[in-house]
């Protein structure tokens, strides 16, 4: 059977695009497939569009994890796209903490829309917060991996006429949403942390057009209309490193997160 090979992520630092790509890529490849249809949902205007797919379809469908689940943001989203038939690989990608449930959360709403799920995996890459935890990843490493994981699941299709829903990790119900701690052990909420903007600032208005919420001002971009997820896109990609954090403790978080998450932890692969 011929299938029409699709790439869908919500990737605002390209992390999770890279991996997602790069399995599309060595399927396509295995199947002789001419195009890949490419859909990336992290900017705002495109998640009001409708997306279904039908049997003769393959989605390689990727979001980073937030608080070691599928972020919560991208629900209504993603419980939006359904499928006829589909088959799908779920993609998760995390800082090199934990992906917690967020592969089988992911995994168990692919089912629900009406995909069939036979293959998924986790993915690490450089994390939100930081430009040192994870850095550069996904690297050459994980890559080689994806493609090597990409030719297992060509296997798998071309060799099987049926499919089940692939076990992956993950508990039922899900974990609560990962909570960093202040300095004495207590939880502690970070959700309205917002970036502040230095006197760097050229008014470039990039950060305006990478933010997946649509949140900073397009006038002034030191002003935030909505909600900010920490995906860290505004200041990763500003030229002139002008956006940054100031709140305490997530700065003690960032800083905790560099210290103790140092030992190189390798993708998981579930066929």
């Amino acid at each position: 059977m011929n299938y029409n090979i699709n790439a869908m992520y919500f990737s605002p630092t390209g992390t999770t695009e890279r991996a997602v790509k790069k399995i599309a890529a060595e399927l396509s490849l295995n199947f002789e497939s001419k195009d890949i249809n490419y859909i990336d949902f992290t900017p705002l205007s495109v998640r009001s569009r409708m997306v279904r797919f039908n049997a003769d379809d393959i989605v390689i469908f990727g979001v980073p994890v937030y608080a070691g689940r599928v972020p919560n943001v991208l629900l209504n989203y993603i419980n939006s796209v359904k499928s006829s038939g589909a088959l799908a690989v779920a993609v998760v990608l995390y800082g090199n903490r934990n992906y917690d449930d967020a592969l089988i959360e992911l995994r168990d709403i692919l089912d629900s829309n009406g995909f069939k799920v036979i293959a998924a995996c986790a993915f690490v890459g450089e994390h939100s917060f930081s430009e040192m935890l994870a850095k550069d990843r996904p690297d050459e490493t994980d890559l080689n991996m994806a493609g090597s994981f990409a030719k297992q699941i060509f296997n798998k299709i071309t060799g099987l006429s049926e499919f089940s829903s692939v076990s992956v990790e993950g508990n039922r119900p899900y974990r609560s949403y990962y909570k960093p701690k202040d300095g004495k052990g207590n939880p502690v909420d970070i959700r309205k942390v917002t970036p502040r903007t230095n006197s760097n600032c050229t008014d470039c208005k990039l950060c305006a057009k990478v933010c997946p919420m649509g949140s900073i001002d397009y006038k002034n971009v030191s002003l935030l209309t909505g909600i900010c997820i920490k995906c860290g896109a505004c200041i990763k990609k500003c030229p002139v490193s002008a956006k940054y954090y100031d709140d305490e403790n997530y700065l003690r978080h960032k800083h905790e997160l560099e210290d103790e998450l140092t030992i190189r932890k390798n993708p998981e692969l579930f066929l």
